[in-house]
């Protein structure tokens, strides 16, 4: 995580557990030419529109006041979503045995994107439960690994 994120995160956290939520993720990045600040969380039985709104308008004076970001950006809370991606080893041990997209830099087999059950996480490598078959994938060829929600 940036120094930035963590900043965030530190002063995020306190005011998005005094809504009832927990954090899932900050995200600080740059698109389309305009920074982006995003707090990301959960909350059991799902997140709603006052939720994000209720910690929006308390944490934006507290980062105005602390001012972690030297640049101009664009703030947003909202929830981690349905099919949210994980990152920390806790959240592949919180939805192990759960249902992922596992895409990748390259192709494996012609295929970039892999979906099965999610069976193990070593060390930034996974593995799924892909069709009857188990299939392990590095660290260093994962370029995401997402909650998929099948319809």
């Amino acid at each position: 995580m940036s120094r930035i994120t963590d900043k965030v995160s530190e002063l995020a956290r306190p005011v998005v557990e005094e809504n009832g939520c927990t954090l899932w993720d900050v995200e600080y990045v740059r698109e389309a030419g305009t920074w982006y600040l995003r707090v990301f969380i959960d909350k059991e039985g799902g997140v709603s529109i006052n939720d994000c709104e209720n910690i929006s308008r308390t944490l934006d004076p507290i980062l105005d006041e602390e001012d972690p970001i030297p640049d101009s950006y664009v703030f947003e809370v909202g929830s981690a979503g349905a099919e949210r991606e994980l990152k920390r080893p806790s959240d592949f041990e919180a939805f192990m045995g759960s249902e992922v997209e596992v895409r990748l830099y390259q192709p494996v087999n012609g295929c970039k994107v892999f979906t099965g059950e999610l069976k193990g996480y070593d060390n930034g490598g996974v593995t799924i439960l892909y069709g009857e078959n188990e299939m392990s994938f590095a660290k260093a060829q994962i370029g995401a690994v997402k909650l998929h929600v099948s319809i």
